[in-house]
């Protein structure tokens, strides 16, 4: 499908999602209201272009042509011959209708439109157009070059031929797709908040510091990073927004309770790698401090963030948000954990994850450590996710 293709928004989503698309060989417009912001990632792109000509992995015509094919506009009519029109720009439900009320007045009637929204809702987006069948979702994650897994997910109103043609796309580029409902966080973003809220909870209690449960959940989970890091590396103030965000759509339901400690970093501007300081100090000169090697406490760790993410995958499977073998691909492609968190499940067995997750709700009375009614069936059964 050799479609022009136009990202709305310049910004590192849009900007690696135009150069996905031109690598892939299609002509792209990507469309900003600011000049400067073009202007940053034209450079971007070029300084890309130029460390991977060093690297040997394309050659000086295939960068001249992935440059070549990006057309940088501050006038979005200029998306009026793409066949697909991504959106990619703030996460604000009614400045992206507006976008998509607009694109819909300057496409044609055959062209796709979607959001790359990692926690809005797509039936709401599609709602400001006449023709809402013809929207869906397009997540993509950061960085979008590198990262395999895009999340597809259609809207209530979405016609299910535009679903087909959009997924077939993505996966022509290289990507692995998988299809998420209309839910808030929709797979990876829902499924992943324990890494980030379990371990807050636990560096509040006191029970361990940053350092020690991250060291616990790669050194003895096989985690690539630990939350605290990955929470440095994503930025507070983007990590703490998503959990907010997906907490109010979930209508305050406590699993997904948002942590005083990451608020507070945010409003100081301890945004993490990006701000010189989060969890960890990133100034010349600073020393990372060392964790407590303890490997009782670790396990202790890994087992509670680990059962609440398995929890809350199983949870995902039981209401339809995704099949179990996308739920699995979709974290370990998308956020590169060390295993599918339903196979992991298997592994410890469903009565061990029943067991720890009674154990977190004795012990707190909190209906944030309720136990999913899919993994209880199951243990009743004894039946695995995978036979």
């Amino acid at each position: 499908m050799n479609m022009k293709i136009g990202i709305v928004g310049s910004g590192a989503m849009g900007s690696g999602i135009a150069q996905v698309a031109s690598t892939a060989g299609h002509q792209v417009v990507i469309s900003d209201t600011r000049e400067t912001a073009l202007e940053v990632s034209k450079n971007k792109l070029a300084k890309i272009m130029n460390r991977l000509i060093e690297k040997g992995r394309v050659t000086k015509d295939e960068a001249t042509g992935i440059q070549e094919r990006i057309h940088y506009t501050t006038d979005i009519q200029d998306m009026s011959e793409c066949g697909l029109v991504i959106e990619a720009i703030v996460e604000n439900i009614d400045v992206k209708k507006q976008v998509f009320s607009k694109l819909e007045e300057l496409t044609s009637s055959e062209t796709l439109l979607a959001s790359n929204t990692s926690s809005l809702s797509i039936a709401s987006i599609a709602s400001a157009c006449k023709h809402p069948e013809r929207v869906l979702g397009i997540h993509f994650f950061n960085p979008a070059p590198l990262m395999k897994l895009v999340e597809i997910i259609p809207a209530i109103q979405s016609d299910e031929n535009v679903v087909k043609i959009a997924r077939q796309l993505i996966d022509d580029w290289g990507k692995t797709t998988v299809l998420a409902k209309d839910t808030p966080g929709f797979i990876v973003n829902r499924v992943a908040r324990p890494f980030y809220g379990e371990s807050l909870r636990i560096l509040e209690e006191g029970i361990a510091d940053a350092p020690t449960i991250d060291w616990a959940m790669k050194s003895i989970g096989g985690f690539r990073m630990g939350p605290f890091e990955l929470m440095d590396y994503i930025g507070n103030d983007i990590n703490y927004t998503v959990t907010e965000t997906v907490f109010k759509a979930f209508w305050y339901d406590p699993r997904y309770k948002p942590s005083f400690t990451q608020k507070r970093l945010s409003e100081a501007g301890y945004l993490g790698r990006k701000s010189g300081r989060g969890y960890y100090d990133y100034s010349e000169g600073a020393t990372k401090p060392s964790p407590k090697e303890d490997q009782q406490l670790g396990n202790q760790i890994l087992d509670r963030v680990v059962a609440m993410l398995i929890n809350e995958a199983a949870d995902a499977c039981y209401l339809n948000i995704a099949s179990r073998d996308d739920i699995d691909l979709a974290m370990t492609r998308g956020v590169n954990y060390p295993k599918g968190l339903l196979k992991w499940a298997d592994e410890i067995g469903i009565s061990e994850c029943v067991s720890r997750l009674d154990a977190l709700y004795h012990e707190y009375l909190e209906d944030r450590y309720r136990c999913s009614p899919l993994l209880r069936r199951m243990n009743r059964d004894q039946i695995k996710f995978y036979s």
